[in-house]
């Protein structure tokens, strides 16, 4: 069963409690490799019990143009493997822009602020840069591409080097389609540093063709 598997960048090197949203930090280079090694591993095996042929397999790769995910994607196209990596780096694929909050401590951030924000999770743009809702609108709007032009319509696994906040938007597409979600609602988890989560095309293909374009 072909697969889109979201895949979040390895450890960045910057320290812990720091908004970094499109901070353009690097990645550790070890996690990376380990991380690399791991997914092809498990690309592999999901290819060769769906596709029979013993000739290379062919994987779209979109990654965020942020160093981190790409760091990721260079690890993997240099794995050795039957698997042929097609690149392309995605803006729509960035992490949240966090304005004015990019590279300040969280606790630094004014109460009021992050307040504001929880009040209007969906709209309120943290930093004076970008909502909530306009993430999900490019991220809608990758999926719906990687859907019909790069998996050929569920026919050819595709990966993602993303962030974590993607991957909850890509959960929440499929979930719950163009609603807005509130503050509450809004506790989807996300793959640990240098972990992916896999989507079956086939079970995403129906949710897809209920959000509006």
């Amino acid at each position: 069963m072909s697969t889109l598997w979201l895949a979040r960048h390895a450890r960045p090197l910057i320290d812990s409690g720091i908004c970094y949203g499109r901070l353009n930090v690097a990645a550790d280079a070890a996690l990376t490799a380990a991380a690399a090694q791991d997914l092809v591993k498990a690309l592999a095996a999901n290819t060769a019990k769906n596709f029979s042929s013993p000739t290379a397999c062919t994987v779209v790769l979109r990654h965020s143009p942020l160093q981190r995910c790409g760091q990721l994607a260079h690890a993997l196209i240099e794995q050795q493997s039957r698997l042929v990596f097609h690149p392309h780096a995605d803006t729509r694929l960035q992490e949240m822009d966090f304005g004015a909050w990019e590279g300040v401590a969280w606790h630094d951030i004014s109460r009021a602020h992050v307040d504001a924000w929880a009040a209007d999770l969906p709209h309120y743009a943290p930093g004076g840069s970008e909502s909530l809702a306009s993430m999900l609108q490019r991220v809608q709007a990758a999926l719906q591409h990687s859907w019909l032009v790069d998996s050929q319509q569920g026919t050819r696994d595709v990966v993602w080097a993303t962030h974590a906040g993607v991957i909850r938007c890509v959960q929440w597409l499929l979930q719950h389609g163009n609603a807005l979600p509130s503050s509450a609602a809004w506790t989807l988890p996300a793959p640990g540093f240098g972990q992916w989560l896999a989507l079956p095309w086939a079970a995403a293909a129906p949710r897809l063709s209920h959000l509006n374009p």
